[in-house]
Formats: structure tokens, C-alpha cells, sequence
């Protein structure tokens, strides 16, 4: 090798990706297409893709390319870009069809992202099992059209059955991962409900920290408990339930629970992989509804908690409402307008968990209310 030869390191390749948006007539979503690209673009970039365009489109009915052909010619005319992401979720024909009609571009719906974000996020065994479950679910109905050869998640020679298509061994070996996963969530369930009647037993309350994405809970978490939780200003910085017991001032004690973040079209399939991980709020005495008040969209998250909780039978629980940043909020001169949110329980604070406000009022409406 020459003696003056120069080994030059390079970054990996950021993804470049153009977001699409569309608003079938009739459906009145809480978000406008903007402000819902905004936040599939704070979703995106929160795992390494960068935003070169965004479109949107109003349609009268779903189309089976989910775009129109007016848009499909748009998008066709941009030579650099690598991904597609759709702010909907698409179904398989949708998802084939796209990508047929950009010439094989790669195309991804908000469910397949939100997975991508969560699978980037998971921390604990159960996390990465929860969320690998969720994308094994989404996956199996879109494995036409796609060679998966999933014989690396346990198959290989030997093991197709007789007559068996490369598709149809590809299901196979998914639905058997899928119930292997299922099966190591339940034994690491059984293990926590032992955990949880042990805590039971002794009689200390729980208060659960709830709210939507990026609305500072884990800064809340940290501030209230001295807890170290990750707290980034990111989409999901905490997947993993956290649990931290303090001791109030009346000397009784209470654990401090923070739990993942809500989103306005959390995918079913998330839901129902995490339901083990969001029934842990069932188990609480009190709920702490962090919002963050200075973010415009702060009336829509509300709206969008209000609706997970009563999904999950918990909108009758005792709660403390932190309106919180309101730091932020005081610094922009706005009067807080808090008939935005519908029937607000009247046991709310203003906190800032990053300067430390309202948290003496907290604590004394926490030792109140264990």
C-alpha cells in the first residue's frame, strides 16, 4: 500500500422522503393536512429520514393508489428522493399499487413509521418483544408481492410443507413467530402480576404519568423522582414502563409510573401489542394527565387522550391535570384559554418540569389524594 494512502470515512446515506397526505370529503380530522405532516415529519426525522416535500390532496372517496393520478405525475416528476411516507395506513393493495405507480420507489404508511420510531426506541426485552410482535402482525398481510424469505426467523430446509408455496411458507413461519412472541409476552405478564400483587400487598398507591407524545412527560418523570429517564425533544423517548417509588410529605410513600406516549392514529396493531404495557394504568390510584400547554395542537391531544382512556376504562380515575412548558407559554404573552379543554377536571396545576414550577402544589395534591 502507497505510504501516503488515505482511508476517507463517509456518513451512511440519510433517506430522503417526500410526505403525502390525503382528506377524504366527510371526515372531519382534529388535525389539518399541515399540522399533520408536521408531525409525520417530526416522526420521521426522529429516526434519520430528511423531509425534501410534502403534498396533499383532497379526495372525494379512498382511491386505490391512494392518490390521484394528478399527484401520482407530481411525485413522478421528483428524481431525488428515495421513500414515499403516507400519513394514513395503507392497505396491501394501496401500498402495491403505490409503489407500482412510482416505478418501485419504496412506500411506507404512518403504521409502518410508528413501528420503525418504537422498534428504534424499545429498551427493555418486553418492549422489543411488544413491538416486534406489532410488526409481524402488520406484516403478514402485506407479504404478497414482497420475497421475505423468512426462513431466517426459524425455518430453512426442511421445513415447507407439502405443496406449500414460497408465500404460503412464508405465512406459515410468521404466524408461528407471532404466537412464539405472544407466548413469551404472556410469561413475562405472569411475572409482573407477581410483581404487581407483591406491591398490592403493601398498600403503596400508584400515580401513573399519562399524556401525548413528546408532552414532557419523561422531564416530568425526572424532576418529580430524580429518575434518569431518557428525555429528549423526540417523538416516544420512553417506551418502557418506569416506575420509581418517592416519599410524600406526610412521610407516606407512592410509586411514580411513566408510561408510553399517545399519538393521533396509534395503529391497532400497537395497541394490542402494548395493551400489556398500558393495562399497568388500570392498577393505579391516581393519574397524572401531563399536557403540553404551549403547543398549538394541545386542544386535539387532549381530545385524542380523552378517547385512549376511555377505551381503556380508565377515564373515571382520580387525575391531576399539569398543564405544563408554562414556561414557554408565559414567554409568548397568551392568556391560557382552558375552555379548549372539554370537561377539564377542576384539580389542575400549571407546572414547568423544567424549571421546577408547580411542583410543590403536586405533591401536596398527591398526598392529598393517595
Amino acid at each position: 500500500m502507497a505510504k501516503n494512502s488515505k482511508f476517507f470515512h463517509t456518513k451512511p446515506k440519510k433517506e430522503r422522503v417526500i410526505l403525502a397526505s390525503v382528506n377524504v370529503s366527510g371526515h372531519r380530522p382534529l388535525w389539518s393536512h399541515k399540522e399533520s405532516l408536521v408531525e409525520l415529519g417530526n416522526l420521521t426525522s426522529s429516526v434519520g429520514g430528511v423531509v425534501v416535500s410534502k403534498i396533499s390532496q383532497n379526495l372525494k372517496k379512498p382511491n386505490h393508489t391512494y392518490l390521484g393520478s394528478g399527484k401520482l405525475e407530481e411525485l413522478n416528476s421528483f428524481k431525488d428522493f428515495d421513500t414515499l411516507i403516507c400519513d394514513d395506513e395503507l392497505t396491501p393493495t394501496q401500498q402495491r399499487n403505490l409503489e407500482s405507480a412510482l416505478n418501485g420507489k419504496k412506500v411506507l404508511d404512518r403504521t409502518a413509521l410508528i413501528l420503525d420510531v418504537f422498534a428504534n426506541r424499545a429498551q427493555t426485552s418486553e418492549g422489543r418483544l411488544q413491538v416486534e410482535l406489532a410488526q409481524n402482525e402488520y406484516l403478514l398481510p402485506r407479504l404478497q408481492g414482497q420475497w421475505t424469505h423468512l426462513e431466517r426467523l426459524g425455518g430453512g430446509i426442511g421445513t415447507r410443507g407439502p405443496g406449500e408455496t414460497q408465500i404460503e411458507t412464508d405465512r406459515r413461519l410468521l404466524r408461528n413467530r407471532i404466537n412464539t412472541i405472544k407466548s413469551k409476552i404472556e410469561n413475562v405478564k405472569r411475572h409482573r402480576n407477581i410483581y404487581q400483587s407483591k406491591r398490592t400487598s403493601e398498600g403503596i398507591p400508584i400515580a401513573t404519568l399519562v399524556g401525548y407524545t413528546n408532552a414532557g412527560k419523561s422531564t416530568f418523570m425526572n424532576a418529580l423522582t430524580n429518575a434518569n429517564v431518557i428525555a429528549e425533544n423526540r417523538p416516544f423517548s420512553t417506551l418502557d414502563t418506569v416506575t420509581r417509588q418517592i416519599t410524600l410529605k406526610s412521610r407516606r410513600k407512592i410509586l411514580i409510573s411513566d408510561t408510553v406516549g399517545l399519538i393521533q392514529k396509534l395503529p391497532s396493531s400497537l395497541v394490542a401489542a402494548f395493551r400489556a404495557t398500558l393495562e399497568e394504568i388500570n392498577l393505579s390510584k391516581i393519574l397524572i394527565h401531563v399536557i403540553d400547554i404551549s403547543d398549538p395542537k394541545a386542544s386535539a391531544q387532549w381530545q385524542i387522550a380523552q378517547k385512549t382512556f376511555q377505551d381503556l376504562g380508565i377515564s373515571d380515575k382520580p387525575t391531576i391535570v399539569a398543564l405544563n412548558k408554562i414556561d414557554r407559554f408565559q414567554s409568548n404573552g397568551k392568556e391560557i384559554d382552558l375552555e379548549q379543554f372539554d370537561n377539564i377536571p377542576t384539580n389542575y396545576i400549571y407546572t414547568s418540569a423544567l424549571k421546577g414550577i408547580g411542583f410543590e402544589d403536586l405533591l401536596l395534591k398527591l398526598d392529598y389524594m393517595a
